[in-house]
């Protein structure tokens, strides 16, 4: 949660700082934001619908899988073997 609220200050800051300089934001409006939002939900309907016709559990997959994509959640750190020198 904390990059989205850091990402939203800055965007404020910015869109203040835009706004005193008199320019316009080259940021899409915010029906194309929409937009891409139906696309990547649309993106997540056909893993979906292939799990429930398989028989697969749907529930984890979209709570992990789905909601990884369609939020961009950061992804996990893999750990890293330790450098040796």
């Amino acid at each position: 949660m904390k990059p989205y609220l850091i990402s939203i200050a800055v965007g404020l800051l910015v869109g203040l700082l835009y706004s005193l300089l008199g320019v316009r934001s080259p940021a899409p409006p915010a029906i194309a934001l929409l937009g891409l939002l139906g696309m990547l939900l649309g993106e997540q309907v056909v893993p979906i619908a292939k799990r429930m016709t398989s028989g697969h559990e749907v529930a984890s997959f979209v709570r992990n899988d789905c909601a990884e994509h369609v939020l961009g959640l950061p992804v996990k750190a893999k750990e890293q073997p330790e450098d040796r020198a």
